[in-house]
């Protein structure tokens, strides 16, 4: 089956352009259907995570939403998604200081409070924090090169952006002690036979197929997609119990909407339907 090509667009404001030019660290480009690509810009560091980059990018991630963006796809180079934090950069920091800025919490948590879907690309090394942006995302799609670890307990730290919590909830108990405890890496087939990579492609294939989903994510209701995504999130945080009731109150408000009417009318006359975002 012929896959659907998302074409690229030219739609934002010079405003908004204007701003993008400033993040030297984020390449973006814009798509149909309110889909966006942005690529980290790293390539002499491997893409390593600074705080200058994860600053652009939280913000880049920000003005966009704000911008009708409906779906973005995440993506490095071909060697490397992102190798992992910034150690020239971690490695003068005390205590005192990671405590009273909230090192990498204070960055991190506005990409999590996102409403939008992420998609990663990943090819080649996605490590330390590079392995912990991508499990940030929703839907990780790899190449077959992609190689994703955890191996901050050999610099004489611990994973501090969520991948103890993360990679734990994705491969369960085991694998993910294994990964932080003994430095193992995974393959893009290890993952995904793991539960952390949702799709394996080849390598040159990688941003397309995950450019497919986004087209997929974002040719749905808006709402519809926010209010399901939070409600998966939800799930990775709370009992079956506490997990159910949230699910039920969420189906319920989709009735409130206009695209629930349209979209089972649309069915209901075999045709597609027309979303309103409301």
């Amino acid at each position: 089956m012929k896959k659907n090509i998302v074409v690229e667009s030219n739609n934002l404001t010079n405003d908004v352009k204007a701003v993008l030019k400033k993040y030297e660290y984020v390449n973006v480009i814009q798509y149909e259907f309110g889909i966006y690509k942005l690529s980290l810009n790293r390539p002499e560091a491997f893409n390593a995570l600074n705080d200058e980059l994860m600053f652009q990018l939280s913000e880049v991630v920000s003005l966009l939403q704000h911008n009708n963006a409906r779906c973005l796809v995440l993506t490095g180079n071909k060697k490397a998604f992102a190798a992992g934090g910034d150690i020239s950069e971690m490695s003068g920091k005390s205590y005192a200081q990671v405590a009273e800025e909230q090192y990498v919490t204070s960055i991190w948590s506005k990409l999590e409070q996102r409403n939008i879907p992420i998609v990663a690309a990943v090819n080649g090394l996605a490590l330390g924090g590079g392995c912990e942006l991508a499990m940030l995302c929703d839907i990780i799609v790899a190449g077959h090169s992609a190689t994703f670890g955890l191996p901050e307990v050999g610099l004489g730290i611990i994973p501090g952006a969520g991948g103890t919590q993360r990679l734990i909830r994705a491969v369960g108990k085991a694998k993910a002690m294994d990964v932080i405890l003994s430095g193992k890496t995974l393959t893009a087939i290890e993952a995904e036979r793991s539960g952390l990579v949702s799709r394996i492609v080849e390598d040159d294939k990688a941003v397309e197929e995950a450019l497919y989903v986004a087209h997929n994510i974002a040719k749905r209701s808006k709402p519809v997609i926010s209010m399901a995504k939070k409600v998966v999130d939800y799930a990775n945080e709370s009992s079956l119990q506490n997990g159910m009731q949230y699910e039920q109150q969420n189906f319920y408000a989709t009735f409130a909407l206009s695209d629930q009417k349209e979209g089972m009318k649309a069915f209901l006359e075999k045709r597609q339907p027309n979303w309103q975002d409301k």
